[in-house]
């Protein structure tokens, strides 16, 4: 985050086999960690939104309802069933009013920066080439959510993008996946 990278800038985690060896790095390092991973990679939220969560808000609901910083808007979402199982793990032996990321100093979630450290260094460590910060997660959720079910309207409408075109851009559908495309086409 420290070189100012706009959102853009950053590529989602395409390939499946890396995701699980992100996930087991983490998940030997630091429950939370993994925990924010799994979170920002299933949920599709902006880190902005996911680090202020507590357990309240994840825990007795089928629905993540939130006022997204970036916009303002008022944001309901579906927990799915894979995310609501590792909510009811993590969350366990939490007290409702803990931050689902809890800093090591002070009653407070962790920060941004620590967040995009976590994911740089974790995606580094399994040698996932390319630029990676915190907004990977949502870009991640993104791509696979569009390469399990081609329907880009669905995902514009999720991510709150004016155009089909700027979610396609955005998820990273771009210029060698469109040539990989063109030349298995044949009429």
């Amino acid at each position: 985050m420290s070189n100012k990278l706009g959102a853009n800038a950053v590529e989602p985690i395409r390939d499946m086999e890396k995701i699980m060896e992100i996930k087991n790095y983490l998940l030997r390092r630091s429950y939370r960690d993994y925990f924010l991973f799994v979170f920002g990679i299933n949920s599709g939220l902006r880190i902005s939104d996911i680090l202020p969560l507590r357990v309240m808000d994840v825990k007795y609901t089928k629905y993540l309802i939130i006022k997204e910083k970036k916009t303002g808007n008022i944001r309901k979402t579906i927990i799915t069933p894979a995310l609501k199982s590792e909510i009811e793990k993590y969350t366990y032996r939490m007290a409702d009013s803990e931050y689902l990321f809890p800093s090591q100093k002070g009653n407070k979630p962790i920060s941004r920066i620590q967040a995009w450290q976590i994911i740089h260094n974790a995606a580094k460590a399994c040698g996932v080439e390319g630029a990676i910060g915190t907004h990977t997660l949502r870009k991640t959720f993104g791509y696979h959510f569009y390469q399990q079910t081609k329907d880009v309207a669905m995902l514009q409408y999720i991510f709150g993008h004016s155009s089909p075109s700027i979610t396609l851009r955005y998820i990273g559908i771009n210029d060698d996946m469109v040539d990989k495309a063109l030349e298995k086409f044949s009429l």
